[in-house]
């Protein structure tokens, strides 16, 4: 959804000035160099109040580590109080408003909104903030489906709402991800707008790009400004194509210049951080797919999160900065190193002499949650011109409502950028004799070693770690098959109790492996055991090409699955039932798809009272079976087995989750 707007036109509008910032940083008397948008806000700040304009009674809800505070408080808005549950961020909220401070004056107020019941004499004219967002965000949406209004931090919005019917200020801004336009089928959208109008607001609302706000970083958010009288137009651009100078953004290598990177080592370290150094800046993980070229594949397409292993590029603003991720999570420097703090403030625009309090980690989790302040004083202007009715000393511009911006339409076309990219990096790293192809040197002639699978976690270790089980091994090589042997025992003399061919899918013609097939045998008929085998393959797959887990192998499961397993039997034992389940499985049978508990019945051959319980099972042995429990958007009664494979492992978020 690219334009939000209702249709209005302010009356008694002026002609645009093309040049109306420019005009404004002079009045400021601000250049745009590195960390201007801190000059700018104190600057913004005096003038404002050499001007005599009466600083805006505001309230602050769901303040986080303040970003948004400081945007509106350099903007003539006087934040009383900053509601927040967290300890750790309400720190820095008051360590920020001690005397001489950027919040000087502000109180900040440990509490859960849904306790928080305003003072009847607060006068208030107005309210700023936006509640959690991760049940609305498209990281969310992947990593646990939209739960929209139906998880608790999506219906918080109710109590912004009851806070606006008790102090009837003259306006809010409410802030959101996108992502709520969209939860629920828009049923979640539509209540929250209702719901802002039955307490009396008229609301206008439009999904912006900060990186059109002079902050150097792309960041999509939907932005709600309600309004008690009159009516009200978002800002104008101030940088990049839509803005009307055809201003350049704010580059990340500008904002980050000069800034202090002690606290910061070169390298990622870990199983994947040596793969950063040769992406290209602006890419990620997906310059090592076969979409992007690479001749040797490590990833499949759109396997991972796009901000794993992104680097950015330093001539234009980074992607948005996330407040959770791994360690494989971007953005990193084109330096091949992570973003210390302090860059990290300047890409979010949160001035150098404001502290974040915590350590590493708690510190990007304000920074990633915030609104960019620099984004937050030209919504502020905005605000203070149409809605507090403020007689500025400059002018402003604003969007027509029906006047489309082009960011989205910018960010499909990028593709093509990115594959040119891609196709001059590969070019140069053949030069230099880093590409190489499948290596199975590793992988040749017989072998036998030990290996330690947790019950737990599924951790594949060498060395047993917490409760783990012995598993020997035993794996022959050549050109015409893996055989890989798996037993609890030393004794390789017994007969197998099963085996598990494994072929590529038909049709599917890039079989990266030198060999025809992957035999997979067990000596027992032990779960454990199973899942032992695929462990042990994926750590020989990933020795032999490179590839970082058997789901590169597979694909990515909203694709058609690669690869295929036949399971059989061996003796003259009674199999149990869920043995044939597994088998099914492995043979991608009810994968890939949610399926209703009967129809897993129906393709299974089972009886359907059995279903849940087999699927219970199936995580017990390392399967990824997700429900309307794990994943929230999966209806009531359905379930997704992703994998023909066990894939949990101790990084796993589904291992952490009740199916």
């Amino acid at each position: 959804m690219q334009q939000l707007s209702l249709a209005l036109e302010l009356p008694d509008s002026k002609p645009v000035n093309p040049k109306w910032f420019q005009n404004l940083l002079s009045f400021l008397e601000v250049r745009q160099e590195p960390a201007w948008v801190d000059r700018f806000g104190k600057s913004l700040r005096q003038r404002l109040q050499e001007w005599g304009i009466a600083p805006v009674q505001t309230l602050s809800l769901f303040s986080g580590g303040g970003g948004l505070d400081i945007g509106f408080h350099d903007a003539g808005f006087e934040i009383i109080k900053m509601v927040e549950l967290e300890p750790k961020y309400v720190q820095t909220l008051q360590k920020n408003s001690q005397p001489g401070k950027w919040l000087e004056g502000s109180e900040a107020i440990c509490v859960d909104i849904r306790n928080y019941l305003p003072d009847p004499n607060l006068k208030v004219d107005f309210v700023i903030g936006g509640p959690p967002c991760q049940t609305f965000s498209a990281a969310g949406r992947r990593a646990a489906g939209v739960a929209g209004i139906t998880d608790i931090r999506g219906t918080l919005f109710q109590e912004y709402v009851r806070i606006l019917k008790l102090l009837q200020p003259k306006g809010f801004l409410f802030e959101n991800v996108y992502g709520i336009t969209g939860a629920n089928k828009g049923e979640a959208w539509q209540e929250i707008q209702e719901a802002f109008k039955e307490v009396g607001y008229s609301i206008y609302f439009r999904i912006l790009d900060a990186a059109d706000y002079g902050v150097p970083q792309h960041r999509e958010r939907l932005f709600v400004v309600g309004v008690k009288q009159g009516k009200y137009l978002f800002p104008h651009p101030t940088h990049g194509f839509d803005s009307l100078d055809q201003n350049p953004y704010y580059s990340a290598a500008q904002a980050v210049e000069g800034s202090d990177t002690s606290d910061v080592e070169a390298g990622l370290g870990g199983r994947f951080g040596h793969l950063l150094d040769d992406i290209p800046p602006g890419l990620n993980y997906s310059f090592y797919t076969k979409e992007m070229g690479y001749p040797s594949p490590i990833f499949s397409w759109r396997s991972k999160f796009s901000d794993f292993l992104y680097k950015a590029d330093p001539d234009v603003p980074v992607r948005t900065i996330k407040a959770q991720g791994g360690q494989y999570t971007g953005p990193f420097s084109w330096e091949n190193r992570r973003f210390s703090i302090s860059e990290l403030k300047r890409l979010q625009t949160i001035p150098d002499a404001y502290e974040l309090v915590g350590n590493r980690q708690v510190a990007i989790e304000q920074i990633g949650n915030s609104v960019p302040p620099q984004l937050g004083r030209i919504l502020a202007l905005s605000i203070l011109d149409q809605v507090i009715g403020v007689d500025l000393p400059f002018d402003l511009a604003y969007l027509p409502a029906y006047k489309q911006l082009g960011f989205r339409q910018r960010k499909r076309q990028l593709t093509k950028i990115y594959l040119q990219k891609a196709e001059t990096a590969i070019i140069e790293l053949s030069k230099q004799g880093k590409i190489k192809g499948v290596d199975t040197s590793t992988c040749e002639g017989k072998q036998e070693f030990v290996r330690f699978l947790s019950i737990d976690d599924f951790s594949w270790t060498e060395k047993p770690v917490g409760n783990s089980i012995k598993i020997y091994l035993s794996c022959e090589f050549d050109s015409s098959s893996w055989i890989i042997k798996a037993s609890t025992e030393s004794n390789w003399n017994e007969p197998d109790k099963f085996s598990i061919d494994v072929y590529p899918s038909h049709g599917y013609d890039d079989w990266v492996l030198s060999t025809n097939s992957v035999k997979l045998c067990a000596k027992q008929l032990d779960t454990r055991v199973f899942t032992s085998l695929w462990k042990a393959f994926e750590e020989k797959l990933s020795e032999a090409t490179g590839k970082a887990d058997l789901v590169q192998l597979s694909g990515y499961y909203q694709y058609n699955a690669r690869i295929s397993g036949f399971m059989n039997f061996y003796g003259e034992e009674k199999i149990d039932l869920f043995w044939r389940v597994v088998q099914c499985v492995t043979r991608c049978i009810a994968t890939s798809t949610q399926l209703k508990v009967e129809e897993f019945a129906e393709r299974w051959g089972v009886n359907e009272k059995s279903v849940v319980s087999y699927l219970q099972s199936l995580r017990t042995i390392g399967y990824e079976v997700r429900s309307h429990n794990t994943n929230p958007q999966i209806p009531l009664g359905e379930y997704l087995i992703p994998y023909a494979f066990p894939t949990l492992n101790p990084k796993s978020i589904q291992l952490r989750k009740i199916l």
